[in-house]
């Protein structure tokens, strides 16, 4: 199944979800509306949604509860999208102005606790405390892990081990809170949520390590965001991690002076990837990401076959093939 149609399986799902987070994104103060719709216009995959969707249709038809934590899960989402552009001074995002760019930073960053706060409320309704237990958990996860961003900036020596400790807290969390909220929201038992947490795991450091090798080398026409932004906005990622293992001095110093700079003008980005191509990089960082892949795959492979584990299948594999 090609991930088109894996997304196709859930089309109508997700379109009551566009509705919903619509719906929830007025505020009686008409800026924050404003900012919501903008960011709701800038599309997305709208993977984090489809993952939850795609979890609960393992175990039967879709639940009102899982299109409705679908909404909670993509409006999180964006909430920390926002408050991302505002710590990175972001200009772009999706191909378009950030929001802080248009709006400035502190309007930017009610805005996202706002989305943040109505999330939450959307979740309340269905009354159910493991719910809340993993949004809450989640949450905090993510704001830890944006800390030790901050605190590991323009380092140049970051280890493997700190990058996915980062990625984990950042990325990973979100995925596989949303298959816990999935396989919530189909009544699955308490075996079956931790498999398709494991999964969703999985998928969402590879999902992260394919993005940080991107960010390497693909355009920004594809991208929505100037490509190499990472190290110019002084992030060490695994591509980087592991040239810098095996580095001369002189590509050390190049490395130093894009962070410190924060630009490509003395030091082009070409002339990164190049480096990155001398100490095959990209391509040990996407054998990295394979493996994690590789783990997800054998999980969704205990479950029985149908039409949504295939598309979760087909997912993987987009993961691992997609080009922005």
């Amino acid at each position: 199944m090609a991930a088109r149609e894996a997304f196709e399986l859930v089309k109508d799902d997700l379109a009551v979800v566009e509705r919903e987070i619509s719906a929830e994104s007025a505020a009686s103060v008409e800026t924050i509306t404003t900012i919501n719709q903008y960011l709701q216009a800038g599309g997305g995959k709208r993977l984090r949604p489809a993952l939850l969707l795609l979890c609960t249709r393992l175990f039967g038809p879709s639940t009102d509860c899982a299109r409705q934590l679908a909404a909670v899960v993509e409006m999180i989402h964006t909430a920390t999208l926002v408050h991302d552009d505002v710590i990175d001074i972001a200009k772009t995002r999706r191909g378009r102005p950030s929001s802080n760019m248009v709006w400035g930073n502190h309007v930017s960053v009610l805005a996202g606790d706002w989305l943040y706060m109505q999330a939450f409320q959307l979740a309340l309704r269905e009354r159910n405390f493991h719910i809340l237990d993993v949004l809450i958990s989640l949450t905090q996860m993510m704001v830890e892990g944006e800390l030790l961003q901050l605190e590991r900036l323009h380092r140049i020596d970051v280890s493997e081990a700190d990058y996915m400790e980062l990625i984990d807290r950042k990325t990973a969390g979100l995925f596989s809170a949303c298959a816990s909220l999935g396989a919530t929201a189909a009544g699955a038992d308490e075996a079956a949520e931790s498999n398709l947490r494991d999964f969703a795991w999985n998928l969402g450091m590879a999902f992260q390590l394919v993005d940080d090798i991107l960010d390497f080398t693909s355009t920004e026409k594809i991208l929505g965001k100037p490509a190499g932004n990472d190290l110019r906005e002084g992030k060490v990622t695994l591509p980087m991690i592991y040239a810098l293992a095996d580095a001369s001095e002189d590509e050390r110093r190049a490395v130093e002076t894009v962070m410190s700079d924060g630009s490509y003008e003395r030091v082009p980005l070409m002339h990164i990837v190049q480096m990155l191509d001398r100490h095959r990089a990209v391509e040990r960082a996407y054998e990295r990401a394979r493996s994690f892949t590789d783990k997800s795959g054998a999980i969704l492979g205990t479950f029985p076959e149908s039409a949504a584990q295939r598309a979760l299948v087909s997912i993987l594999e987009l993961v691992t093939e997609r080009s922005s």
